[in-house]
């Protein structure tokens, strides 16, 4: 007779150590932060890798731009700071590599700070030129170049943007130094382009597809060393054919959350991923911009980081030697 308060007393003490019973993984919304303004070529991505997870997760992805200076780094620092529960995540491109090389103060460690979800897709980038410039082809507008040396204005969506990185490869290759504009985000700086008001810009295909379908500016050239065959801007050259000999760039991206997330969120979140890389309705989105998803090693939590890693140390040689930059 004794026994039945006991056992309830030690029924009581042991919820009491195990606390509340945790809900399953995830039973809210999901912000996912994007380092750039709406509008430009990560948030695209975003907005389509948001739809496809929102179908496999149950419940709601919301994208937040967290914008301005910096490249990236206010967006993948809020993420780095941010409680590691599965509900903040970054969606970041190259700029996750090159960041270690262009900023002296940077608030997170790249490798340390961050669980690696796995790499999404590498985007082809393109060079573009504003309407009316007198340049047909690549080899036209090389001897534009040439016969305007110091007078070219060369667009890109702030330090440590696709743009401008494509930019600094580009200046190296032609051993041609241009008039450098940065603006905040891609989005004015097409803006410019499209005005006049800037000659050139180098960017990702899905930024430029729509702009070069349409007409609305120039295009010269991709910057992968394969033609973009089945896309729509598969007539193309490349940089390479072009003359620039070994000319390749791409931005990828990929998916993170923070350092000391739950291992199991971790690869409840890895397994979406790949099943959202098969969803046909982003397969088809990402088809349609020239966008290349990820099906190798670097779609896993260690080959993503692992692959990161190699890129920090590909990168930071070439940005030392187009430097000085040294932001805070």
């Amino acid at each position: 007779m004794r026994l039945a308060p006991i056992c309830r007393l030690f029924l009581v003490l042991l919820l009491a150590i195990a606390g509340p019973a945790r809900a399953a993984y995830p039973d809210h919304p999901i912000t996912l932060v994007v380092p750039f303004s709406a509008g430009g070529p990560t948030d695209t991505v975003a907005r389509d890798l948001a739809d496809a997870l929102k179908k496999l997760l149950g419940v709601e992805v919301l994208v937040d731009n967290v914008g301005g200076p910096g490249g990236g780094t206010l967006g993948a620092t809020k993420v780095a700071k941010a409680p590691p529960d599965g509900y903040t995540l970054l969606l970041h491109h190259i700029g996750m590599a090159t960041a270690p090389s262009l900023y002296r103060n940077l608030p997170y460690d790249t490798l340390n700070d961050f669980e690696y979800l796995g790499l999404i897709a590498e985007v082809p980038m393109t060079l573009i030129g504003r309407p009316g410039l007198p340049a047909g082809s690549f080899a036209e507008l090389r001897q534009w170049m040439l016969a305007n040396k110091g007078k070219i204005n060369l667009a890109n969506a702030g330090t440590g943007a696709a743009s401008h990185l494509c930019g600094v490869l580009f200046q190296r290759a032609l051993k041609l130094d241009m008039n450098t504009v940065s603006f905040k985000g891609t989005a004015p700086a097409m803006a410019e382009l499209l005005a006049g008001n800037v000659d050139l810009l180098c960017d990702q295909t899905t930024n430029t597809t729509a702009m070069i379908n349409a007409g609305k500016v120039r295009a010269y050239a991709v910057t992968t060393r394969q033609r973009l065959a089945g896309s729509v801007l598969a007539t193309l050259p490349t940089l390479e054919e072009a003359g620039l000999k070994g000319f390749e760039v791409s931005i990828w991206h990929g998916l993170y959350a923070p350092k000391g997330t739950p291992p199991a969120v971790v690869e409840k979140l890895n397994t979406a991923l790949r099943a959202a890389l098969h969803d046909p309705d982003f397969m088809r989105r990402e088809q349609a911009l020239g966008s290349v998803l990820v099906n190798d090693a670097r779609l896993t939590s260690a080959g993503h980081k692992r692959f990161v890693a190699a890129e920090i140390h590909r990168w930071a040689p070439i940005i030392r030697a187009a430097g000085p930059y040294g932001e805070d």
